[in-house]
């Protein structure tokens, strides 16, 4: 089994924007602001309006006393969502939801500000999706989705999607810093003024963090964001501009036995200069309006986004497999991603049932300049493996019918038709010039939802639909190995899934909201492009179902509770390497999160969670450990303007793996003694340990 991972040196640089930084607070001073007021459904809280059981939304007040180690991990807040981390913290998160192991994001689609954040035929793997760059202070809510019964939902949404959206107008304008252990330094200014009739929003952030490694990680991340709007996200409009760089050296997983030797110590590393430096500027438009048309009422929505993508990562999975130099390769990707959506729906009225007709359209192009896979010592390159340059459009076209045929009844008919374009070409490589060429995928997915209630606050639901995920272009064009020469076949574009659910939406006492899912999915193939090695591993085709229970509970004065629990399995239909089992794929976790603020000085979070033991290979011999962790917060604030933050990550300090996977790894050590296994490695447990408890603190100063 081959796993992906990354690395590399960081330098903070603050120079390029920290004239930015001191200044928003002294732009805004002497500007009143008022904030625009959003009421949003909590995520149980949508009784006689959801079309799912699964599906819901997440507000800025739920997020803001949610301790997080990572950006990526405002995503927890999505029932059932694990978030862990397998290398330095300047690459993509690992993701796990549904009985999937999500890798780098290829079965969740997630969406910030209207622009993709997934990556089509990405360098290090299939969906790549770097959250990295997300400001959680800004973020104004997220609506998620699981499954694939939303028309709106396209590629890499099997298990489901995530719409992130940043505020347009800040409740006050602040400077927050933050210092804790290990180096972790923060700096984040924000403000919003009117400006001409609309509304700007300027934020710039600057951090840095060496982690708890015996290798320090040299994290260093800067990040601006910029926007004007005018009105709100429902009726107006709002231009944005990001810009987001990260460096950063990474400790990689290890072999566990390396640490149980003494080899390395516990946040040891085999290979130094393992990491890498990304970047993510992007430019982007949302429009929306109401009106009418042909006498019927209408809403209008429209968006518009180019983003200019680049990543170069270092990584050394297998340590010495390959001779003393070590086994690091390079993965570097150069794009440009650009495209656009619109909708628009239209309210019927009492003659046709009061039923809303959605009609709508998506266009993404990928102008891929060069994606490549490269031998490196040190950061040096050595060799190429392939280089290729990738041109991949994908559009479609859906629409879809909602209508409420008794009070008591509602229905949603939906259908989505999507094509999707590749061209490869070959820029390098001495066997890779024999690969590229085009491919094309046509596929039209049928969506249908059946919602039954409200009866005395609750409603029961019913879904069926099919979707897609896309494999990488150049395993759809491949015609012998990049590596030796030898042949390979070439797999299809697009891979279709087929997913059901049933559940129930209740108010089970005052202030106690549930959900109950019962969910089936099948896919077609577990086709993974493996970055690692240049090529398309087949993994065969696969069945899941799970159970998901969702709980909110508002207790009163303030507090109010969390409760996830999600059950799953996941099978081969046809037994692979011996054994039926989906390696990584998580089926028990749950979460507990406890937060109180009732606007008074003291606010706080505690958050449990709990990841279940796995199969990490296909017999199911070999499993992970399962383990709870805590994270609490604790504010305090000593007036409207100064809040002074605690955040201490792992509370308990709990000595387990934030990932392990089984696969073949050779150590220094084992290579000296001749005892790498002829070039394939040593079949073992390899781990990444969780990072040991953390203390950070915070402080904010509003304007």
């Amino acid at each position: 089994m081959k796993h992906r991972h990354t690395a590399g040196r960081t330098r903070l640089r603050l120079n390029r924007w920290s004239w930015l930084l001191a200044a928003l607070p002294f732009q805004a001073m002497g500007a009143e602001t008022l904030g625009e007021v959003t009421v949003q459904a909590s995520k149980q809280a949508l009784v006689g309006i959801a079309d799912t059981a699964s599906e819901g939304s997440v507000s800025a007040e739920q997020l803001a006393n949610r301790p997080l180690l990572r950006p990526a991990e405002v995503l927890e807040a999505v029932p059932g969502l694990i978030v862990t981390q397998h290398s330095g913290d300047g690459k993509a998160n690992q993701y796990f939801l549904r009985g999937f192991n999500l890798d780098h994001g290829s079965d969740f689609a997630t969406s910030v500000l209207g622009m993709p954040v997934n990556m089509v035929s990405h360098a290090h793997g299939q969906g790549y999706m770097d959250l990295n760059f997300l400001i959680p202070e800004l973020v104004s809510g997220i609506q998620y989705r699981k499954g694939v019964y939303a028309v709106e939902d396209g590629d890499f949404s099997a298990t489901g999607s995530a719409r992130i959206d940043y505020q347009r107008a800040l409740p006050s304008n602040f400077v927050e810093l933050g210092a804790g252990q290990n180096g972790y330094r923060r700096a984040l200014g924000a403000a919003s003024m009117p400006l001409g009739g609309l509304t700007f929003l300027g934020a710039v952030e600057a951090s840095s963090n060496n982690g708890p490694w015996e290798q320090p990680e040299h994290l260093g991340r800067t990040n601006a964001v910029l926007r004007l709007s005018s009105g709100t996200a429902r009726d107006g409009y709002s231009i944005s501009a990001l810009a987001y760089e990260a460096r950063w050296t990474a400790t990689e997983h290890v072999p566990e036995r390396a640490i149980a030797s003494g080899e390395i110590g516990r946040y040891g590393a085999l290979s130094p200069k393992d990491g890498g430096s990304t970047h993510r500027y992007s430019l982007s438009g949302e429009w929306a309006a109401s009106g009418s048309q042909f006498g019927v009422d209408t809403a209008t929505q429209a968006s518009v986004y180019v983003i200019d993508y680049g990543l170069n990562l270092f990584s050394s999975p297998s340590g010495f497999i390959n001779g003393p130099q070590g086994d690091q390769h390079e993965q570097a990707d150069r794009r440009t991603v650009w495209g656009g959506q619109a909708s628009r729906s239209w309210f019927l009225g009492p003659r046709l049932l009061d039923s809303e007709l959605v009609l709508g359209g998506q266009l993404r192009r990928d102008e891929i300049g060069s994606v490549g896979l490269y031998d490196t010592v040190l950061r040096q390159r050595t060799d190429t493996v392939r280089e290729d340059r990738i041109r991949q459009t994908a559009t479609a076209l859906y629409t879809a019918l909602k209508t409420p045929w008794l009070p008591w009844l509602r229905s949603t008919l939906g259908l989505r038709h999507d094509q999707i374009r590749a061209e490869v070409t070959p820029l390098a490589g001495v066997f890779n010039m024999d690969n590229g060429g085009s491919a094309t995928g046509r596929q039209t997915s049928p969506k249908l939802g059946v919602a039954f209630g409200p009866f005395s606050g609750t409603e029961y639901y019913a879904n069926w639909g099919r979707g897609f995920h896309s494999n990488d272009a150049r395993g759809a064009t491949a015609r012998v190995n990049p590596k030796d020469g030898t042949p390979v076949d070439a797999v299809p574009l697009m891979v279709r899934t087929q997913g059901s659910e049933i559940g129930v939406r209740t108010t089970l006492l005052p202030g106690w909201q549930s959900t109950l899912a019962v969910w089936r999915m099948d896919l077609d193939s577990e086709l993974v492009f493996v970055g690692d090695e240049g090529v398309t591993e087949p993994r065969g085709a696969s069945r899941r179902h799970g159970l998901e229970w969702s709980n909110s509970v508002a207790l009163g004065r303030g507090f109010l509770l969390d409760a996830d629990l999600a059950l799953s399995q996941a099978r081969f239909k046809t037994p692979v390497n011996g054994g039926d089992r989906v390696p990584n794929a998580i089926p028990r976790t749950a979460s507990v999160a406890l937060s109180y603020d009732q606007g008074g000085p003291w606010s706080g979070g505690l958050r449990l969670r709990y990841l279940g033991a796995y199969d990490l290979e296909e017999t199911g011999q070999e499993k992970s450990s399962p383990f709870w962790m805590a994270n609490l917060r604790l504010g305090y604030r000593f007036d409207r303007r100064v809040q002074l933050t605690l955040d201490v990550l792992n509370l308990f300090d709990r000595k387990a793996n934030d990932i392990e996977y089984w696969g073949g790894a050779c150590t220094r050590n084992e290579l000296n003694a001749g005892a790498c296994g002829g070039g394939t490695g040593i079949d073992g447990r390899l781990i990444h340990p969780l990072e040991p408890r953390t203390v950070r603190l915070g402080l904010r100063i509003g304007f």
